[in-house]
């Protein structure tokens, strides 16, 4: 458990030097056993040591000297829903909570969204952090994608590991970034459905060397 517990911990101080997050604001978690390892609630991320990183079953019970994230509901309802996911990260990056303060969705203005499994990044409507509405709504935006926006909140995406969930947080996030640039330009010009669909079934295959 401590190499699983400090390669969450590293992913979370990660988050924070990339400038997609800031301060004890967002999450991490990794699968583990039979349920998931996760970042504590409240505590600053370079304040941790890996024994912090609180467990939480496949029932949603918490174990550990720290309590869990106040989000450890939809990092549980995600790996129960989705098994192709090995890590989570949720964050308050700047770009994605603008767009996500806006309840936008993010549409085909870039071939890159393809990437997160659509032809558009979803925003989840808002609910209270913490709760299970929050969760139900996150599952939801999530249907067919690998990340969503999260209304007046941030961002949650998830990889098969901690490596790929933070490459798609990063991307993620400059992608909001660029769309809120474009936007200021005037109204945003989309790759049509047809192409949309053709590079979706090319990112089955990205980054894969044999």
């Amino acid at each position: 458990m401590n190499d699983r517990a400090a390669a969450v911990l590293a992913t979370a101080r990660a988050i924070n030097a990339a400038g997609i997050n800031r301060g004890t604001a967002g999450n991490v978690s990794a699968r583990y056993a039979d349920g998931f390892l996760i970042t504590p609630t409240g505590m600053a991320y370079e304040e941790c040591v890996p024994e912090d990183m609180a467990t939480v079953g496949a029932g949603g019970t918490a174990s550990g000297r720290r309590q869990p994230s106040s989000e450890w509901r939809f990092h549980h309802d995600i790996y129960a829903a989705r098994p192709e996911a090995g890590a989570i990260i949720h964050t308050h990056a700047p770009f994605a909570t603008a767009l996500a303060c806006q309840q936008m969705e993010i549409p085909p203005f870039h071939y890159m969204i393809a990437r997160f499994g659509g032809a558009s990044v979803r925003c989840a409507a808002y609910a209270t952090f913490g709760t299970q509405a929050l969760s139900d709504a996150v599952l939801i935006a999530l249907e067919s994608r690998r990340a969503c926006l999260m209304g007046h909140h941030g961002m949650v995406v998830f990889g098969g590991d901690l490596k790929e969930a933070l490459a798609l947080a990063i991307e993620l996030e400059s992608l909001c970034e660029q769309y809120w640039r474009v936007l200021q330009l005037g109204q945003p010009r989309l790759l049509p459905a047809d192409e949309m669909a053709r590079v979706i079934e090319k990112f089955r295959d990205y980054g894969r060397q044999t």
